[in-house]
């Protein structure tokens, strides 16, 4: 919660926005009390977190013609070219097998988004890749780690599909990868693609 936290006061200081946090499970309400346009952007990836999706999915504003909820963020090259840099932070060398860590998918649109980050990453990295799941879906991100040492790659980092860290991080650490990357934020660009993603839902809504 405090990295969200502090994710959002990064947003806010930009100053381009009125940013209100809503992390822990209040957003339908307080997107009731408010009597103004709402723009909600979520704060993690497509396949990051399917609690937060399953929630996300719940804000009811078909009803409000001056709110907007924009879909998470997905593979992009910015995202993908940030992964790398995390990995080579870690002590991933290029070349190196990767297991790209995913918490879960919801749905088919999720699924194509976390494969499709997959083959970016395969192609930027010079390296193959395997998704790997934490909680959700098969293959696990133990069963991908040891299949990739099956296939006779003895280094193996694991990258996860994450904005901000949390226990699904920590869990990472027991899977038996030589490295595994930090998440996304803290970096600049999380806040600009976020803010990005307000500014083409506000435009869309003043059309």
């Amino acid at each position: 919660m405090d990295a969200l936290n502090e994710l959002a006061n990064a947003a806010a200081a930009r100053n381009e926005v009125e940013v209100i946090p809503a992390f822990d499970g209040d957003a339908a309400a307080l997107i009731e009390e408010l009597e103004r346009s709402v723009i909600a952007v979520p704060a993690f990836l497509a396949g990051e977190d399917t609690a937060s999706a399953h929630q996300f999915a719940t804000l009811d504003l078909d009803n409000r013609f001056d709110s907007f909820a924009v879909e998470p963020l997905g593979a992009a090259p910015s995202i993908v070219a940030h992964l790398v840099r995390r990995l080579e932070s870690a002590g991933w060398r290029r070349g190196e097998a990767v297991v790209l860590a995913v918490d879960g998918v919801t749905d088919a649109e999720e699924r194509t988004e976390v494969e499709l980050a997959a083959r970016m990453l395969r192609r930027h990295a010079e390296a193959p890749v395997q998704v790997g799941y934490v909680r959700a879906s098969d293959p696990s991100a133990l069963d991908a780690v040891e299949r990739m040492r099956r296939d006779g790659r003895d280094r193996v980092a694991v990258a996860p599909w994450r904005l901000v860290g949390g226990t699904d991080h920590a869990l990472l650490r027991e899977v038996g990868a030589t490295a595994v990357a930090d998440p996304l934020w803290p970096a600049d660009f999380v806040v600009e693609a976020l803010l990005a993603q307000h500014r083409a839902a506000a435009t869309r809504l003043r059309a």
